[in-house]
């Protein structure tokens, strides 16, 4: 896995992990009683969006360090997921 591969792997369990994260403990409009007039009671009164992506980064690191771990031992590989044979048979390189 190369430098930009493994960026690419971060972003995207980054991004799963906060839209994972982004609906916990939100206070609404009309559960804090404040109704802003023009907008919807379940728009959001507190998000906590700087709190929530820092927790999801670390969180994301974690989940990123196994992946990478995994890609990188070869527990996994892409011939694993090949479903229709589309690889051919693997070759046994020379040592």
């Amino acid at each position: 896995m190369g430098i930009a591969s493994g960026i690419v792997l971060f972003m995207v369990v980054w991004f799963m992990t906060f839209l994972v994260v982004l609906p916990l403990r939100i206070q609404t409009q009309g559960e804090a009683g404040d109704v802003v007039p023009g907008t919807h009671s379940g728009s959001p009164e507190k998000h906590h969006l700087k709190k929530k992506a820092l927790i999801v980064t670390g969180i994301s690191a974690v989940i990123w360090s196994i992946l990478a771990y995994i890609i990188l031992s070869g527990m996994i590989t892409v011939r694993d997921i090949d479903m229709f044979d589309r690889m051919g048979p693997a070759t046994e390189e020379a040592s």
